[in-house]
């Protein structure tokens, strides 16, 4: 098999009865210089060789010619290392990689090595995971920070030290994001609390609040605590399915009415074999199929939220509305609502509403959204705090609606 350039000055090989063989690139010190030759892969070619190539008295020339430089197919030996120690031979694309860095086979110590490997392979499952978990990618980034500042002891390196503290950091930013998530504090202080919703989450609920507020098309509180529950069972296609026993423990003895006329006037649509009062006797193994014709994809949408999402809001509104002591009192449509209002619109410590001039709730949009009178609010407020839901008196003063939530119903708090 013979090497020399083509017309174009490209490098070629010439194969079996001169046949010329594509795939070959030039290395250090091409057949003109007297250095190597290296191969791609080809039918019968064997794995990629390299070998000195000596030119014969001449010149090299075209393709056939006597002159040109014969290559043998022999693979070299391994370039010995500094210390007279041959290097590791490694299959191509099979080194040990960690945020795009190869990780030398030799690195001392061995367990820094095997640390270094290890985390390259965790970092790649992480990315491979169908859900971010930001405690476990927090981890991640902590032992990086480990690993690289030995790295850089070790090898006297300055980019690894830099690598290093962006890991540092990387680790403190992704903890904040996930404290911040779940309502956790991040110093350590105050309660930890095991949260329903994420902030994320609390601002899709004042979201679908704020809807209910502005929207039900009646005023009376049973109309909006059933608007509200229908409303978070259809967010995202219109459609929903509802039992009677959901109907029942929302509305109690009002259920068939306040249904009725959310029919009538077109808020909300059964299916045509099916009436309110047959809507109220469906079962879980058979519920009645709803649908809010403002909520269908088709029409202008007030929001978008996925389907885990939408189901930790109902969730979160059917654990407010269906509060043991809540339940216990018979606290009506309106003082439900109150209690969802509040506990949607407060802090990760319970205070409700801004701080400062913005401190505590609007009260006459808190009023609204409970079918009641402003001045009513103070009533059922007191309800609330009887109930253990609010921890003090509320504060109805200068048109704000000032309380905090008690600490049994922090984890329900909206994360504001």
């Amino acid at each position: 098999m013979n090497a020399g350039t083509g017309d174009r000055g490209e490098l070629f090989v010439d194969g079996i009865n001169s046949g010329r063989t594509d795939g070959v690139r030039s290395g250090r010190g091409a057949v003109t210089g007297g250095g190597t030759v290296l191969f791609s892969d080809a039918p019968g070619g064997g794995s990629p060789s390299a070998a000195p190539a000596s030119a014969r008295p001449g010149t090299a020339g075209t393709a056939g010619t006597a002159d040109a430089v014969s290559v043998p197919h022999a693979r070299p030996a391994p370039r010995p290392q500094p210390g007279g120690a041959p290097a590791r031979t490694r299959k191509a694309g099979r080194w040990a990689k960690v945020a795009q860095r190869i990780v030398p086979d030799d690195l001392q110590p061995e367990v820094l090595r095997v640390e270094l490997t290890e985390l390259g392979n965790a970092f790649r499952a992480y990315q491979r995971r169908p859900e971010p978990d930001l405690a476990v990618l927090a981890e991640l980034h902590d032992r990086k920070a480990r690993a690289f500042a030995l790295w850089a002891d070790v090898t006297a390196d300055a980019s690894l030290r830099e690598e290093a503290d962006r890991a540092a950091a990387a680790a403190r930013t992704t903890r904040e994001m996930d404290a911040n998530r779940r309502g956790v504090p991040v110093d350590g202080e105050g309660p930890v609390v095991e949260r329903l919703l994420t902030r994320g989450q609390g601002v899709h609920a004042r979201n679908v609040l704020e809807h209910v507020r502005v929207g039900a098309p009646f005023p009376e509180a049973e109309a909006r605590l059933a608007v509200l529950m229908l409303t978070l069972r259809a967010a995202r296609s219109g459609t929903g399915n509802v039992t009677g026993q959901d109907l029942g423990g929302w509305l109690q003895g009002d259920a068939e009415r306040v249904l009725q006329e959310l029919v009538d006037v077109g808020w909300l649509l059964l299916p045509e074999d099916v009436t309110a009062d047959e809507a109220l006797m469906s079962r879980p193994e058979e519920p009645a199929q709803i649908t809010v014709p403002t909520l269908i994809p088709t029409q202008p949408r007030p929001f978008y939220f996925g389907k885990v999402t939408r189901a930790r809001l109902s969730g979160w509104a059917q654990k407010v509305v269906g509060d043991r002591k809540l339940r216990k009192k018979k606290a009506g449509a309106a003082t439900r609502l109150l209690a969802v209002y509040t506990a949607a619109h407060s802090r990760p410590d319970g205070t409700l509403g801004g701080v400062g001039e913005d401190a505590g709730l609007a009260l006459d949009e808190v009023a609204q959204f409970c079918g009641l009178r402003p001045e009513e609010v103070a009533e059922h407020a007191e309800l609330l705090v009887a109930v253990g839901w609010l921890a003090e008196e509320a504060d109805t003063t200068d048109g704000r609606l000032r309380a905090r939530l008690a600490e049994r119903v922090l984890p329900l708090s909206g994360l504001l």
